[in-house]
């Protein structure tokens, strides 16, 4: 349910994605996936609410501190409510605990590389196109790692925004 939550958010489709993000709470415990699912639909305070009580509830937890929190709380600051799409100076910050444990996550472990395409996100909200392609690049030069989640694939969408914001049309076309 959690990963429905997810892919509804990714592709848009945010009343779907809150709905089955909070329907995955119901059914789970965890909610690492389902509070990321809820911050890309714009549910801050059910999303934020989740972040801190999986803080409270997994101090410890690798995974837990340095991907999801980060991640969540990165999302939550590009969907607050400012002029031009949120903070994404303070999303860019957030993402700073990710940058040493980014590529520590098994293969195929659905979120391993969630903080570097949050910070792709995060570039491009704050208009720095070549900073953004080069965090979705590191996705496409790690398809081992991401397998088949969706933000393999979207990584080739959002590093052609990135070389279009960056005013390279030939490499924006390509991707």
């Amino acid at each position: 349910m959690a990963g429905s939550a997810l892919r509804k958010a990714f592709f848009g489709d945010t009343a779907m994605a809150a709905k089955q993000g909070m329907a995955a709470l119901d059914l789970s415990k965890d909610g690492r996936c389902a509070a990321f699912a809820l911050a890309l639909a714009g549910d801050s305070v059910r999303s934020r609410a989740q972040a801190d009580d999986l803080e409270k509830r997994f101090p410890e937890d690798t995974s837990i501190r340095f991907s999801y929190l980060p991640t969540i709380r990165a999302s939550l600051a590009l969907n607050h409510p400012l002029p031009n799409h949120g903070d994404a100076s303070k999303a860019l910050d957030l993402l700073q605990t990710a940058v040493p444990n980014e590529f520590g996550t098994p293969h195929g472990y659905l979120g391993a590389l969630y903080p570097i395409y949050a910070r792709g996100l995060a570039y491009l909200a704050a208009r720095q196109g070549a900073e953004a392609a080069t965090e979705f690049q590191k996705i496409l030069d790690h398809r081992r790692i991401v397998v088949s989640d969706l933000i393999g694939a979207l990584a080739n969408l959002q590093i052609g925004r990135a070389f279009a914001l960056s005013g390279d049309k030939t490499k924006a076309k390509a991707a």
